[in-house]
């Protein structure tokens, strides 16, 4: 058994070695800032803006080469893809989006995104469906992306992200309580507290925000088989 698990190994780190490395090199990147002492070395030498955009270049370039080394990865398949699959990112791409968009958007003392400086605890948009809307809304693509790409690379690419997303909210909640302090998390998490009126988050998104994000849909569609050469549709 175990060397059936050595020789696993052995292969994927051989055939998959480029697509493993990217993997690893992009959970650690977003690893490092958790670190405390370089966080706080690094935003007292950028700034908050600068750190927050330098982060972002960053994190955008570290996935392009994760997908691209996904895409040039050979093809193993471990379930085969069933008509019904390709339906899953088409669904799950509308609300992925607009929780981007609005995660951009929407002042945000919690997690990623811009900041919390203007954040109004009577009026939290977006953060009265979740705390970390852009980590959900990667989860929900990343989520929605692996049900039909049943392959080796598949799972390397999007599994990861996935359950990166999925502890990604716990770790950024524990970092804000220590940052913010108990009193002041209690004071900002009280206008998000008490059951969802579904009213109050439209109105607070605004049009422009749900246009914006379901606008981003067809882009995305229609970029998709050219930088990914496969077509999205079902």
């Amino acid at each position: 058994m175990d060397r059936d698990v050595a020789a696993f190994a052995m292969t994927l780190t051989g055939t998959y070695g480029h697509l493993v490395a990217a993997v690893v090199v992009f959970l650690v990147a977003h690893s490092l800032t958790n670190i405390r002492p370089l966080r706080e070395a690094s935003l007292a030498r950028l700034g908050k803006g600068g750190f927050y955009g330098v982060y972002s270049v960053i994190s955008t370039a570290l996935l392009v080469w994760v997908v691209a080394a996904a895409l040039a990865a050979p093809i193993i398949q471990v379930w085969e893809q069933a008509p019904w699959m390709r339906w899953a990112p088409s669904l799950v791409m509308p609300l992925a989006c607009l929780l981007w968009v609005a995660g951009m958007t929407t002042p945000n003392p919690f997690s990623i995104g811009p900041g919390g400086a203007r954040f109004e605890p009577g009026r939290p948009g977006i953060l009265r469906l979740t705390r970390h809307p852009i980590i959900w809304g990667l989860g929900l693509w990343s989520g929605a992306h692996l049900i039909p790409n049943g392959t080796v690379a598949g799972l390397l690419l999007f599994l990861p992200l996935f359950l990166l997303c999925l502890v990604g909210g716990r770790v950024l909640d524990a970092k804000r309580q220590r940052q913010l302090g108990p009193e002041r998390w209690r004071e900002l998490a009280e206008g998000l507290a008490g059951p969802l009126a579904w009213t109050r988050l439209l109105a607070e998104l605004g049009p422009w925000r749900i246009l914006a994000g379901l606008g981003l849909v067809p882009v995305l569609m229609a970029l998709h088989p050219v930088v990914i050469g496969l077509s999205p549709y079902p």
